[in-house]
């Protein structure tokens, strides 16, 4: 019987369907003002694209900081949990997990089984997240495959001394006018992202093999500065936003938790 994981992020809600232990099915679309709204059109695009229908799911699992929003889900677990089973379950070799996503960023250590055995989380602030680049783009006016190019042609770094987001924006912006390359200063603003990252990882402890996946996983020039930082090699997804919708449509297939009623 055919299963779904769906991860309601602030940013972006991933739904993967799994039948027979294959993927029948991936979604992303943006989150927007309503997790309800986008966890119910992300359900409909993957039913759609399956071939199945939502009664035909034998269980299904949330997780993300919108998992309390999805009203068909069997059960709601956290994504530190998901995250570290999708990653083991994409390569059981994987023994720390850096899941930087739209509001927050995780450090997660696995065991040889792909159980979470420790992590650490900043959900305070959203200095480092993808929210955080989302306006650094902003005030850069670039989109975000320009900054990941930008970020290639120079390692010189004008420093961003803020780490809150809004004064951050502002010492940007500054930049600009004071006449700094953006490249410059986008490499501030990676490198102000891996300090952070960095931090987590060192009280934490880093064991490679070393995965990374959310949204900010795409950004190479971030990829590469913290696999500097941290003198590790940094394995990629295919798509690392779909790793938590992955892991909780494993937890799904797993069976550990039970079927209710669902309505869409």
């Amino acid at each position: 019987m055919p299963v779904a994981g769906i991860d309601v992020g602030s940013l972006s809600t991933e739904v993967v369907i799994l039948h027979e232990g294959k993927i029948a099915a991936a979604v992303m679309l943006p989150t927007g003002a309503n997790s309800r709204t986008a966890a119910n059109r992300a359900m409909e695009q993957a039913l759609s694209q399956s071939g199945f229908t939502l009664d035909a799911l034998e269980n299904v699992v949330a997780t993300g900081y919108g998992r309390v929003s999805v009203p068909f889900a069997h059960a709601k677990v956290t994504e530190i949990t998901c995250h570290g089973r999708g990653a083991h379950f994409l390569d059981p070799e994987v023994r720390t997990v850096i899941d930087i996503g739209g509001q927050d960023s995780k450090v997660i250590c696995l065991n040889k089984q792909g159980k979470v055995v420790d992590f650490l989380m900043n959900d305070k602030c959203a200095a480092g997240t993808g929210r955080f680049l989302e306006v650094m783009c902003q005030a850069l006016e670039v989109g975000l495959a320009d900054f990941s190019r930008l970020a290639l042609i120079t390692v010189e770094a004008v420093p961003i001394s803020s780490m809150c987001t809004v004064f951050a924006e502002s010492e940007v912006i500054s930049l600009i006018a004071d006449g700094y390359p953006r490249e410059k200063i986008i490499r501030g603003i990676i490198a102000s992202i891996v300090e952070r990252t960095e931090a987590m990882a060192g009280r934490i402890g880093v064991v490679e093999k070393v995965m990374m996946t959310g949204g900010v996983a795409k950004n190479r020039g971030v990829v590469e500065a913290l696999q500097d930082a941290l003198g590790v090699r940094i394995a990629l997804p295919e798509d690392p936003q779909l790793v938590g919708a992955l892991g909780a449509a494993l937890l799904a297939q797993d069976g550990q938790q039970g079927r209710t009623t669902m309505s869409l």
